[in-house]
């Protein structure tokens, strides 16, 4: 599994592109491109010119870019075993032997007729190791300037998720069953102790999803404590999911903005409807609650909610998406992220 889908890792710099990542992929293809462009442009003399010899560039450049990327993403597992350079170094090597395997099936179709097979042949390796050199850089700066922006996104993310009025909340529903129930009371202390701990002690890139859907079976349960009947909850959870891991600190604070925007302003209370599945390659959360009007006028539910954007964003880039839909009673938050199974030990 690539080293940037390992669940036992902080998300560092000094790793290279997941080559199993749509986004990476999308990058490469664009950014060798646009290189290759500026390069034409830069020796031509006319549009005519340029269209003309892009063509001709792209006609062997794209045969050596697909197969490269191909070769890649059957290699991502191997290179993610590898130290950053060791793995540059490999990455380079594996292009321009690709390179050349390539333009050995057909280089006489490409090369001016003053230039020999030998000459030509090199020149295209030494120009693919450069360009390959070039997006690996890319990709590294891409990842030291994203680190600052994932931190700080993970730090408010930390500071949502310690809310004041469900600590004095739940302080005072538990306060309120000391005497008639000490041993729920007691089984509540716990529940809080075990929450906070997991939020403030969570330091790793992704975790497991089973030890999420705990953490937000206590927050319900404390929950439950002052809500009561109000708070109903109805989890379709795949066979599959909890084997998977995820980014922390994303399904409580959708719970939580669903109790504080959703259930409690309503008298009767309602259901929370909680869908984990897992379909294809991708895992889908549904989170979906009854809410009045004013649902999401509240600051802070749309803070919290943009910081899981913006953490899914930053961690899966466009293989991510987030959706809110807003109906006439109701709130429903969709997201879709990779399906990524837990590493065995």
């Amino acid at each position: 599994m690539p080293k940037r889908r390992s669940i036992n890792q902080n998300i560092i710099a000094d790793s290279l592109p997941d080559f199993r990542s749509l986004g990476a992929v999308l990058r490469i293809v664009v950014l060798a491109n646009f290189i290759a462009l500026l390069a034409v442009v830069a020796q031509s003399f006319s549009l005519a010119d340029v269209v003309r010899r892009f063509i001709d560039m792209s006609a062997l450049m794209q045969p050596i870019l697909l197969c490269s990327l191909l070769v890649l993403y059957l290699a991502s597992k191997g290179l993610a075993q590898l130290s950053y350079w060791h793995g540059f170094v490999v990455v380079i090597l594996l292009v321009v032997v690709i390179t050349l395997s390539v333009l050995s099936m057909g280089a006489i179709l490409f090369m001016p007729e003053q230039v020999s097979v030998t000459y030509f042949m090199l020149r295209s390796a030494f120009v693919a190791a450069v360009l390959a050199a070039f997006l690996l850089l890319y990709f590294r700066m891409r990842a030291m300037s994203l680190v600052p922006a994932l931190q700080e996104a993970r730090l408010q993310a930390l500071q949502a998720r310690i809310r004041p009025h469900f600590l004095f909340n739940s302080i005072n529903a538990v306060l309120s069953i000391v005497r008639s129930d000490p041993k729920r009371a007691e089984t509540a202390l716990e529940d809080m102790a075990d929450l906070f701990r997991m939020a403030m002690g969570n330091s790793q890139e992704l975790v497991p999803l089973r030890r999420e859907i705990a953490l937000t079976r206590q927050y319900l349960d404390l929950e439950k404590l002052r809500l009561g009947e109000r708070l109903r909850v109805d989890w379709h959870i795949g066979e599959t999911v909890e084997m998977a891991v995820i980014p922390p600190l994303i399904l409580q604070p959708l719970l939580e903005n669903a109790v504080y925007h959703g259930i409690e302003p309503l008298a009767e209370g309602g259901i929370i409807k909680i869908r984990i599945r897992h379909e294809a390659n991708e895992l889908l959360l549904d989170v979906k609650n009854p809410c009045k009007e004013v649902y999401g006028a509240h600051s802070g539910n749309r803070m919290a909610l943009e910081n899981i954007r913006e953490r899914l964003a930053l961690r899966f880039d466009v293989e991510a998406k987030y959706t809110a839909e807003r109906g006439d009673d109701y709130y429903h938050v969709h997201i879709q992220l990779p399906y990524i199974k837990q590493e065995t030990e």
